[in-house]
């Protein structure tokens, strides 16, 4: 199982980014993905989670309406695009299968967005 993650970078708030991530090594198409995202001196957490057909989309309270979660199940990657962000979404996004999130090797490097001005 790999998650390799990319699209990270700085950006000034307001300003947008479209995070992908390539996930190898199991059957993508039969498991829900989420975005996680972990900043300094904080726990990680879910912001967006999709279902394996691309069904049904949940959202953290703090970016809903800014971010938008999809698939493409032909290429086994995961999207997220972020609009709107602000200084408080700088952080190190990883995508993960909650389902094996539980194993710590499985976890990709993450890539980083930086909001500032």
């Amino acid at each position: 199982v790999q998650f390799v993650e990319s699209g990270g970078g700085l950006v000034q708030p307001g300003g947008s980014l479209r995070l992908s991530c390539a996930a190898s090594g199991f059957t993508f198409s039969s498991y829900t993905m989420s975005w996680y995202r972990q900043a300094p001196g904080k726990e990680r957490e879910s912001v967006a989670i999709i279902t394996g057909a691309g069904g049904t989309r949940n959202y953290a309270d703090s970016v809903k309406g800014r971010f938008t979660i999809s698939r493409d199940n032909a290429k086994n990657t995961v999207y997220l695009q972020m609009n709107s962000l602000k200084p408080e979404d700088t952080a190190v996004y990883y995508c993960n299968a909650p389902s094996l999130a539980m194993v710590r090797r499985y976890w990709g490097q993450g890539t980083q967005v930086t909001v500032s001005s």
